[in-house]
Protein backbone atom coordinates (compact mmCIF):
# COMPACT_ATOMS: atom_id res chain seq x y z
CA UNK A 1 0.00 0.00 0.00
CA UNK A 2 1.57 3.54 -0.82
CA UNK A 3 0.59 6.29 1.57
CA UNK A 4 1.01 9.63 0.33
CA UNK A 5 0.81 12.94 2.03
CA UNK A 6 -1.31 15.20 -0.39
CA UNK A 7 -1.69 14.81 -3.52
CA UNK A 8 0.73 16.53 -5.62
CA UNK A 9 3.20 13.23 -6.21
CA UNK A 10 4.63 11.36 -9.68
CA UNK A 11 3.71 8.02 -8.03
CA UNK A 12 0.28 8.94 -7.21
CA UNK A 13 -2.44 6.24 -9.28
CA UNK A 14 -3.62 8.71 -12.63
CA UNK A 15 -7.10 7.04 -11.57
CA UNK A 16 -8.78 5.48 -8.28
CA UNK A 17 -11.78 3.70 -7.14
CA UNK A 18 -12.42 6.59 -4.03
CA UNK A 19 -13.95 6.55 -0.58
CA UNK A 20 -13.72 9.27 1.62
CA UNK A 21 -13.71 9.32 5.18
CA UNK A 22 -11.87 9.78 8.93
CA UNK A 23 -11.63 5.71 9.25
CA UNK A 24 -10.88 6.64 12.84
CA UNK A 25 -10.86 2.83 14.44
CA UNK A 26 -11.30 0.98 10.88
CA UNK A 27 -14.90 -1.09 12.15
CA UNK A 28 -16.75 -3.50 10.93
CA UNK A 29 -18.47 -0.32 8.79
CA UNK A 30 -15.93 0.76 7.56
CA UNK A 31 -14.49 -2.37 6.81
CA UNK A 32 -18.18 -3.37 5.03
CA UNK A 33 -17.50 0.11 2.38
CA UNK A 34 -13.90 -0.81 1.93
CA UNK A 35 -14.77 -4.09 0.76
CA UNK A 36 -17.32 -2.89 -1.60
CA UNK A 37 -15.29 -0.41 -2.68
CA UNK A 38 -12.20 -3.03 -3.66
CA UNK A 39 -14.86 -5.13 -5.35
CA UNK A 40 -15.97 -2.47 -7.82
CA UNK A 41 -11.94 -1.10 -8.12
CA UNK A 42 -11.32 -4.75 -9.63
CA UNK A 43 -14.19 -4.56 -11.64
CA UNK A 44 -13.10 -1.27 -13.29
CA UNK A 45 -9.75 -2.09 -13.45
CA UNK A 46 -8.72 0.94 -10.72
CA UNK A 47 -6.37 0.76 -7.76
CA UNK A 48 -8.97 1.40 -4.15
CA UNK A 49 -7.96 4.36 -2.89
CA UNK A 50 -8.87 6.20 0.71
CA UNK A 51 -9.04 9.75 1.21
CA UNK A 52 -8.81 10.73 4.62
CA UNK A 53 -7.71 13.79 6.57
CA UNK A 54 -4.92 14.52 9.48
CA UNK A 55 -5.95 16.51 11.29
CA UNK A 56 -9.79 15.21 11.92
CA UNK A 57 -11.57 18.09 10.63
CA UNK A 58 -13.64 18.19 14.16
CA UNK A 59 -10.11 18.74 15.86
CA UNK A 60 -9.20 21.10 13.27
CA UNK A 61 -12.44 23.12 14.21
CA UNK A 62 -12.03 22.61 18.20
CA UNK A 63 -9.07 24.19 17.31
CA UNK A 64 -10.22 27.34 15.66
CA UNK A 65 -12.79 28.04 18.20
CA UNK A 66 -10.93 27.54 21.44
CA UNK A 67 -12.88 24.79 22.44
CA UNK A 68 -10.96 22.05 22.82
CA UNK A 69 -14.20 19.19 24.64
CA UNK A 70 -15.63 19.95 20.68
CA UNK A 71 -12.65 17.41 19.31
CA UNK A 72 -13.37 14.04 19.41
CA UNK A 73 -11.54 11.62 21.53
CA UNK A 74 -9.10 9.74 18.85
CA UNK A 75 -9.67 5.79 19.04
CA UNK A 76 -5.93 5.31 16.92
CA UNK A 77 -3.54 7.24 15.11
CA UNK A 78 -2.49 7.18 12.27
CA UNK A 79 -0.32 4.31 11.76
CA UNK A 80 -2.98 2.21 13.11
CA UNK A 81 -5.41 3.19 10.83
CA UNK A 82 -3.24 2.80 7.75
CA UNK A 83 -2.09 -0.86 9.35
CA UNK A 84 -5.90 -1.43 9.30
CA UNK A 85 -6.90 -0.18 5.67
CA UNK A 86 -3.61 -2.23 4.02
CA UNK A 87 -5.45 -5.20 5.47
CA UNK A 88 -8.72 -4.08 4.46
CA UNK A 89 -6.91 -4.35 0.59
CA UNK A 90 -6.26 -1.08 -0.03
CA UNK A 91 -3.87 -0.01 -2.84
CA UNK A 92 -3.67 3.88 -2.41
CA UNK A 93 -4.31 6.47 0.75
CA UNK A 94 -3.63 10.00 -0.07
CA UNK A 95 -3.80 11.65 4.18
CA UNK A 96 -5.21 15.37 3.14
CA UNK A 97 -4.16 18.32 5.80
CA UNK A 98 -7.09 19.95 6.96
CA UNK A 99 -6.57 23.29 7.02
CA UNK A 100 -8.24 26.56 6.16
CA UNK A 101 -8.06 26.25 2.90
CA UNK A 102 -9.15 23.02 2.44
CA UNK A 103 -11.96 24.10 5.41
CA UNK A 104 -13.10 26.73 3.34
CA UNK A 105 -13.46 25.30 0.07
CA UNK A 106 -17.16 25.25 -1.80
CA UNK A 107 -18.53 21.89 -2.45
CA UNK A 108 -17.92 22.00 -6.30
CA UNK A 109 -14.63 23.19 -6.23
CA UNK A 110 -13.60 20.18 -3.65
CA UNK A 111 -14.77 18.00 -6.30
CA UNK A 112 -12.91 19.77 -9.49
CA UNK A 113 -9.49 20.42 -7.15
CA UNK A 114 -9.58 17.36 -4.99
CA UNK A 115 -11.39 14.20 -6.66
CA UNK A 116 -10.86 14.97 -10.41
CA UNK A 117 -7.78 16.69 -10.86
CA UNK A 118 -5.85 15.51 -7.59
CA UNK A 119 -7.06 12.06 -7.45
CA UNK A 120 -8.57 10.96 -10.86
CA UNK A 121 -11.54 9.59 -9.35
CA UNK A 122 -13.93 7.68 -11.17
CA UNK A 123 -15.71 5.91 -9.01
CA UNK A 124 -16.76 7.85 -5.62
CA UNK A 125 -18.28 5.55 -2.52
CA UNK A 126 -19.06 7.50 0.25
CA UNK A 127 -21.62 6.70 2.93
CA UNK A 128 -25.16 7.78 3.74
CA UNK A 129 -24.56 10.51 5.84
CA UNK A 130 -21.81 11.76 3.83
CA UNK A 131 -21.37 15.52 3.76
CA UNK A 132 -18.26 17.96 2.10
CA UNK A 133 -17.44 21.33 1.20
CA UNK A 134 -17.43 24.57 3.26
CA UNK A 135 -19.89 24.59 5.81
CA UNK A 136 -21.05 20.70 4.87
CA UNK A 137 -23.09 22.24 2.16
CA UNK A 138 -22.61 19.24 -0.28
CA UNK A 139 -24.63 16.18 -0.21
CA UNK A 140 -25.21 13.21 -1.76
CA UNK A 141 -27.26 14.78 -4.63
CA UNK A 142 -24.92 17.45 -5.23
CA UNK A 143 -22.28 14.66 -5.52
CA UNK A 144 -24.13 12.75 -7.92
CA UNK A 145 -24.74 15.88 -10.09
CA UNK A 146 -21.06 17.10 -10.53
CA UNK A 147 -20.05 13.20 -10.53
CA UNK A 148 -22.29 12.66 -13.75
CA UNK A 149 -21.14 16.05 -15.28
CA UNK A 150 -17.03 15.64 -14.59
CA UNK A 151 -17.44 11.80 -15.43
CA UNK A 152 -16.95 10.04 -12.25
CA UNK A 153 -19.57 7.36 -10.61
CA UNK A 154 -21.09 8.05 -7.64
CA UNK A 155 -22.63 5.61 -4.67
CA UNK A 156 -23.77 5.48 -1.42
CA UNK A 157 -23.55 2.68 1.53
CA UNK A 158 -26.46 2.48 4.18
CA UNK A 159 -24.92 2.39 7.64
CA UNK A 160 -23.69 -1.24 8.64
CA UNK A 161 -25.89 -2.95 11.69
CA UNK A 162 -24.79 -5.21 14.01
CA UNK A 163 -27.78 -7.07 15.87
CA UNK A 164 -30.15 -4.11 15.45
CA UNK A 165 -27.33 -1.49 16.14
CA UNK A 166 -25.41 1.02 14.01
CA UNK A 167 -21.59 0.50 13.92
CA UNK A 168 -20.00 4.32 14.23
CA UNK A 169 -17.14 5.21 15.34
CA UNK A 170 -19.50 7.00 17.82
CA UNK A 171 -20.14 3.83 18.61
CA UNK A 172 -17.03 2.49 19.43
CA UNK A 173 -15.69 5.58 21.46
CA UNK A 174 -18.53 5.57 23.82
CA UNK A 175 -17.78 1.98 24.30
CA UNK A 176 -13.94 2.41 24.88
CA UNK A 177 -15.28 5.29 27.10
CA UNK A 178 -17.22 2.92 29.40
CA UNK A 179 -14.53 -0.28 29.43
CA UNK A 180 -16.71 -2.20 27.81
CA UNK A 181 -13.80 -4.61 25.52
CA UNK A 182 -15.46 -7.19 24.40
CA UNK A 183 -18.07 -4.83 22.90
CA UNK A 184 -15.58 -2.86 21.74
CA UNK A 185 -13.98 -6.24 19.74
CA UNK A 186 -17.42 -6.46 18.50
CA UNK A 187 -18.22 -3.40 16.84
CA UNK A 188 -14.21 -3.61 15.35
CA UNK A 189 -14.27 -7.33 14.41
CA UNK A 190 -10.93 -7.74 16.55
CA UNK A 191 -9.44 -6.78 19.79
CA UNK A 192 -8.59 -3.29 20.36
CA UNK A 193 -4.71 -2.26 19.84
CA UNK A 194 -2.56 0.35 19.64
CA UNK A 195 1.03 0.50 18.01
CA UNK A 196 4.14 2.47 18.70
CA UNK A 197 7.59 2.49 18.92
CA UNK A 198 8.82 1.69 22.35
CA UNK A 199 10.88 5.14 23.68
CA UNK A 200 12.97 5.60 26.67
CA UNK A 201 10.91 7.00 29.69
CA UNK A 202 11.48 8.36 32.99
CA UNK A 203 12.84 5.02 33.93
CA UNK A 204 10.46 5.55 37.08
CA UNK A 205 9.23 2.02 36.34
CA UNK A 206 11.94 0.55 37.62
CA UNK A 207 12.79 2.13 40.20
CA UNK A 208 9.22 0.58 41.60
CA UNK A 209 10.36 -2.71 40.51
CA UNK A 210 8.19 -2.54 37.13
CA UNK A 211 10.02 -2.01 34.10
CA UNK A 212 7.32 -0.82 31.55
CA UNK A 213 7.77 -0.34 27.57
CA UNK A 214 6.57 3.16 26.60
CA UNK A 215 4.43 3.88 23.80
CA UNK A 216 3.31 7.50 22.69
CA UNK A 217 -0.35 8.28 22.19
CA UNK A 218 -0.07 11.22 19.55
CA UNK A 219 -3.30 12.79 20.12
CA UNK A 220 -3.96 14.50 23.53
CA UNK A 221 -7.98 13.08 24.23
CA UNK A 222 -7.53 9.26 24.12
CA UNK A 223 -10.61 7.38 22.91
CA UNK A 224 -9.18 4.76 26.23
CA UNK A 225 -8.41 5.37 29.32
CA UNK A 226 -7.30 3.66 32.71
CA UNK A 227 -5.75 0.14 33.18
CA UNK A 228 -5.90 -2.81 31.14
CA UNK A 229 -5.13 -6.56 31.13
CA UNK A 230 -3.08 -6.37 27.67
CA UNK A 231 -1.01 -8.86 25.18
CA UNK A 232 1.84 -7.34 23.41
CA UNK A 233 2.73 -8.48 20.02
CA UNK A 234 6.35 -8.02 19.11
CA UNK A 235 8.72 -8.42 21.44
CA UNK A 236 8.82 -12.64 21.25
CA UNK A 237 7.61 -15.14 19.16
CA UNK A 238 4.38 -15.74 21.39
CA UNK A 239 2.53 -12.67 22.80
CA UNK A 240 3.12 -11.56 26.21
CA UNK A 241 0.69 -10.92 28.88
CA UNK A 242 1.00 -7.52 30.73
CA UNK A 243 -0.62 -4.67 32.84
CA UNK A 244 -0.78 -1.61 30.81
CA UNK A 245 -1.96 1.78 31.76
CA UNK A 246 -3.30 4.54 29.21
CA UNK A 247 -3.32 8.20 30.13
CA UNK A 248 -1.93 10.98 31.47
CA UNK A 249 -0.06 9.35 34.87
CA UNK A 250 -1.35 12.23 37.13
CA UNK A 251 0.77 10.85 39.73
CA UNK A 252 3.76 11.13 38.54
CA UNK A 253 3.21 13.74 35.10
CA UNK A 254 1.68 16.80 34.56
CA UNK A 255 2.23 17.61 30.95
CA UNK A 256 -0.87 16.33 29.35
CA UNK A 257 0.63 13.89 26.66
CA UNK A 258 -0.60 10.80 27.18
CA UNK A 259 1.22 7.76 26.80
CA UNK A 260 0.97 3.72 27.20
CA UNK A 261 2.86 2.15 29.54
CA UNK A 262 2.80 -1.83 29.38
CA UNK A 263 4.58 -4.11 32.25
CA UNK A 264 4.42 -7.75 30.56
CA UNK A 265 3.99 -10.17 33.67
CA UNK A 266 6.82 -12.45 32.30
CA UNK A 267 9.56 -10.71 30.51
CA UNK A 268 11.67 -13.22 28.43
CA UNK A 269 15.06 -13.25 29.11
CA UNK A 270 16.51 -13.69 25.61
CA UNK A 271 15.54 -10.11 24.85
CA UNK A 272 17.49 -8.62 28.16
CA UNK A 273 16.32 -5.94 30.29
CA UNK A 274 17.08 -3.21 27.30
CA UNK A 275 15.51 -5.56 24.48
CA UNK A 276 12.61 -3.57 24.02
CA UNK A 277 13.66 0.20 23.05
CA UNK A 278 13.01 1.37 19.30
CA UNK A 279 10.89 -1.78 18.74
CA UNK A 280 7.37 -1.51 16.88
CA UNK A 281 4.83 -3.56 19.26
CA UNK A 282 1.53 -3.74 19.24
CA UNK A 283 -0.72 -3.61 22.26
CA UNK A 284 -4.25 -5.68 23.02
CA UNK A 285 -6.14 -4.35 25.29
CA UNK A 286 -8.64 -7.07 26.31
CA UNK A 287 -10.04 -5.77 29.80
CA UNK A 288 -10.31 -2.65 31.53
CA UNK A 289 -9.54 -3.39 35.24
CA UNK A 290 -10.28 -0.03 36.27
CA UNK A 291 -9.78 3.70 36.02
CA UNK A 292 -6.76 5.73 35.69
CA UNK A 293 -5.85 7.30 39.47
CA UNK A 294 -3.86 10.21 41.03
CA UNK A 295 -2.01 9.14 44.56
CA UNK A 296 -0.29 10.99 46.94
CA UNK A 297 2.43 8.69 47.12
CA UNK A 298 5.16 6.54 45.33
CA UNK A 299 4.03 3.96 47.80
CA UNK A 300 0.97 4.37 47.45
CA UNK A 301 1.12 4.22 43.29
CA UNK A 302 3.61 0.97 43.93
CA UNK A 303 0.52 -0.66 46.12
CA UNK A 304 -1.92 -0.20 43.45
CA UNK A 305 0.49 -1.17 40.81
CA UNK A 306 0.94 -4.63 42.60
CA UNK A 307 -2.51 -4.74 43.17
CA UNK A 308 -3.21 -4.35 39.39
CA UNK A 309 -0.66 -6.97 38.31
CA UNK A 310 -2.49 -9.54 40.27
CA UNK A 311 -6.07 -8.68 39.12
CA UNK A 312 -4.10 -9.03 35.76
CA UNK A 313 -2.39 -12.66 36.61
CA UNK A 314 -6.32 -13.82 37.85
CA UNK A 315 -7.69 -12.61 34.48
CA UNK A 316 -5.27 -14.46 32.34
CA UNK A 317 -5.69 -17.45 34.13
CA UNK A 318 -9.35 -17.29 33.99
CA UNK A 319 -9.32 -16.80 30.12
CA UNK A 320 -6.50 -19.95 30.26
CA UNK A 321 -9.22 -22.44 31.91
CA UNK A 322 -12.08 -21.00 29.72
CA UNK A 323 -9.97 -21.51 26.86
CA UNK A 324 -8.61 -25.03 28.34
CA UNK A 325 -12.40 -26.00 29.12
CA UNK A 326 -13.62 -25.07 25.57
CA UNK A 327 -10.65 -27.48 24.00
CA UNK A 328 -11.90 -30.13 26.44
CA UNK A 329 -15.33 -29.99 24.88
CA UNK A 330 -14.37 -29.94 21.06
CA UNK A 331 -12.38 -32.75 21.93
CA UNK A 332 -14.91 -34.54 23.45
Amino acid sequence: MRVFRGFHHQGLASACALTIGNFDGVHRGHQAMLALLCNEAQHRGLPPCVLTFEPHPRDYFAQVLGKPELAPARIAPLRDKLTELQRCGIDQVVVLPFDQRLASLAPEAFVEEVLVQGLGAKYVLVGDDFRFGAKRSGDYALLDRLGEQRGFDVARMMSYEVHGLRVSSSAVREALAAGDMERVAGLLGRPYSLSGHVIHGRKLGRDLGFRTLNLRFPHPKAAAQGVFAVRTHGLADEPLDGVASLGLRPTVDHSGRVLLEVYCLDWPHALGPEGGYGKIVRVELLHKLRDEARYDTLEALKAAIDRDVAHARAYFASLHGRTRRQTTRDRI
